[in-house]
């Protein structure tokens, strides 16, 4: 794949039971000692754009595609989620990138049942997902922080994310169905959507032209398995593993690469994994790093 730059997610460090407060420093020297372009942009402090991009180029990195979490579904909430988009759309300026992942919060919301979105890991039926009412607050907030961030040069891209209000690929397709096409995109993690049940390789063909970005992360087929015949929540997935590094798991990342190659896809791809079993969150990231050398990326 030509045009492709190869960040790193900093949660593996942060998520690693051995490391207590990494610093800043060490997170982004591993990384680029790993083998990685950059790494997702990060405001620490308050600093601005221009001393974030200093701060990463000490190590060589570039900063890459940022987050913004949201509960768009949320009418009380819609004039702060303008407001919060305007600030991270011109951060993303700041910095260099030309897209932005936006994704739902609503991971402690209950459903009818009873349960939290984040003890329904996986396991979501359509009675758990927003009402008509809700799916429509959302599409109209999203367009709104979509325009917002293409007047900047920005794409918004839609992030999935197990035991958020989003998660299966029906909740994306009814969101998709809503949400104006010009003004919001998809980068979608990968991961996530194989632990949701979708089918990773159909998901990439059908928004094959919307994708702009996307977050690399493999999923354990056995740890998957057990969490669904024993009803686990999000919390012991991942204990028990359900994170693997790129090429361990069950994607078919080959095959997903040349979808995406064949929609000419150019941009950012960012290695994430979550929480690692390994050793330490360098050795995960080099073994990601070097199963995508192995595939030319």
């Amino acid at each position: 794949m030509e045009n492709v730059l190869v960040g790193c997610g900093q949660l593996t460090w942060y998520n690693h039971s051995a490391m207590e407060n990494p610093s800043e420093e060490q997170v982004l020297d591993e990384i680029a000692r790993a083998g990685y372009d950059g790494a997702p942009a990060s405001s620490r402090g308050g600093r601005s754009g221009e001393e974030t991009i200093g701060v990463y180029a000490r190590y060589g990195l570039k900063p890459a595609p940022g987050y913004f979490g949201a509960d768009f579904w949320r009418k009380d909430q819609h004039e702060e989620i303008l407001e919060q988009a305007r600030a991270k759309v011109q951060f993303t300026v700041d910095v260099g990138c030309d897209a932005l992942y936006v994704a739902p919060g609503g991971f402690d919301s209950y459903v009818s049942r009873g349960m939290t979105r984040r003890d329904l890991a996986a396991r979501v039926t359509p009675e758990d997902s927003l009402s008509e009412s809700e799916y429509q607050q959302f599409a109209d907030t999203l367009n709104e922080v979509g325009e917002i961030a293409l007047e900047a040069g920005v794409k918004a891209c839609f992030h999935n994310h197990v035991g958020a209000v989003i998660e299966t690929r029906e909740e994306i397709d009814e969101l998709f169905s809503r949400v104006d096409s010009n003004l919001v995109f998809q980068g979608p993690d990968i991961g996530h959507l194989a632990w949701a049940g979708a089918n990773v390789l159909e998901f990439c063909r059908d928004y094959a032209d919307a994708i702009e970005t996307v977050h690399l992360k493999d999923i354990d087929p056995t740890v998957l398995a057990e969490g669904r015949k024993k009803e686990w929540g999000y919390r012991d997935y991942s204990k028990h593993g359900i994170f693997a590094e790129l090429g361990e798991g069950m994607i078919n990342f080959p095959a997903m690469f040349e979808v995406l190659e064949d929609a000419g896809f150019e941009g950012w791809l960012i290695v994430e994994t979550d929480v690692t079993m390994k050793p330490t969150p360098f050795a995960s990231a080099v073994l990601s790093r070097e199963y995508l050398k192995r595939l030319g990326i």
